[in-house]
């Protein structure tokens, strides 16, 4: 049986497994778009919190470091590309620019965030860096006077989507018979950059740096003993980590056209944390599944919870948020029973939280 999953003397078949998962890639948009575009929205924003979690998994599941204000780098990274690619300081620079510069300002303020809180663990950091994440919103929402930088909570509005020369990702177009609207043409780019996103973490994961962050995670005393500069290699997960978030707040401002200080509220960096817990810590893989299953179940009761309420009781008894947050808190408290790993726990966090029974004499 095991030789028959065996792929190690059939390469062919992994390369069947890629041309397989690719095929459905391409297929997807066309397929959620028959039955409604905005499922390929939802797409669209469940790949931009596979994006942050991925982000926060350095952070947490690599590092160990426990970040309760990761939002704000999203937030940097959104008010970043629409500052400069929108009517409000007449700044249309190209996509290309943008991206790389907001995820570079918010790696400086990721470095700035760790800089002060090296010292800290546990609790005393989640405090900090919550903290972190509700100064910068509430920095967003009254730097509109005496200067008016962020246009306060009115939010920035006709912000730039992505061009390329006279080819724009807001538009609609057809080719080879196939309608390739806005969502569609952003769902291909985000896939484009997530693939990007997945193998710097895979190598960031198995190179020298992934190795001492998983040092400090389990000891940080021992790792400083046998020679890492704990204080870079923590300075460098939180920048690092939050470059990820800049990025995805940038494509998230063009994709939305619109950004306010409420899109970045603490309920959001709490989920991005779930999403991480729930699929397990340190395990790429598991860090993705957590995101898309967090991203995709609130839509998916939010279309069947109401109907099935009006056929079974002929009104609506509870809305789709509440038994949304009432299922949210009861799969987490089985997730912390019986799975406290997560869905897909790395190899080594699975060996740490396994329980040894000892036989009774």
């Amino acid at each position: 049986m095991h030789a028959l999953f065996d792929t190690k003397d059939k390469p062919y078949v992994a390369w069947i497994g890629v041309v397989v998962v690719a095929m459905a890639l391409v297929a997807l948009p066309f397929a959620l778009a028959g039955i409604g575009t905005a499922w390929v929205r939802i797409t669209n924003t469940a790949i931009l919190y596979v994006f942050l979690a991925l982000g926060l998994n350095i952070v947490v599941g690599f590092a160990g470091l426990l970040d309760l204000g990761y939002i704000a780098f999203y937030a940097v990274g959104a008010y970043v590309y629409a500052l400069l690619a929108s009517p409000h300081f007449d700044l249309h620079l190209p996509f290309w620019v943008i991206l790389p510069l907001g995820a570079g300002i918010a790696c400086m303020f990721g470095a700035l965030l760790g800089a002060p809180t090296l010292k800290l663990r546990g609790d005393y950091l989640a405090i900090v860096t919550l903290g972190f994440g509700e100064i910068v919103r509430i920095f967003l929402n009254n730097l509109s006077q005496p200067v008016n930088i962020t246009n306060g909570p009115q939010g920035i509005t006709l912000i730039d989507p992505f061009r390329i020369g006279s080819f724009s990702f807001n538009t609609n177009q057809t080719f080879a018979g196939l309608d390739f609207t806005g969502p569609i043409k952003y769902y291909y780019f985000l896939v484009l950059v997530l693939i990007a996103v997945i193998v710097v973490n895979l190598r960031l994961q198995d190179s020298r740096l992934g190795r001492a962050w998983e040092a400090i995670r389990e000891d940080e005393v021992a790792a400083r003993a046998m020679g890492i500069n704990t204080r870079n290699v923590k300075l460098l997960a939180f920048a690092m980590g939050a470059s990820f978030g800049g990025i995805a707040g940038g494509m998230f401002a063009a994709i939305q056209g619109f950004i306010s200080p409420e899109s970045f509220i603490l309920v959001e960096s709490i989920n991005v944390v779930a999403m991480v817990v729930l699929g397990g810590m340190g395990n790429i893989w598991g860090v993705i599944l957590g995101a898309l299953l967090l991203s995709f179940m609130p839509e998916v009761l939010r279309y069947t919870v109401g109907p099935v309420q009006e056929r079974v009781f002929g009104r609506m008894l509870l809305e789709p948020e509440v038994i949304r947050m009432l299922l949210f808190g009861f799969a987490l408290v089985l997730m912390m029973l019986f799975r406290p790993a997560g869905i897909l726990p790395s190899a080594l966090r699975k060996r740490e939280l396994e329980t040894t029974r000892v036989p009774a004499p």
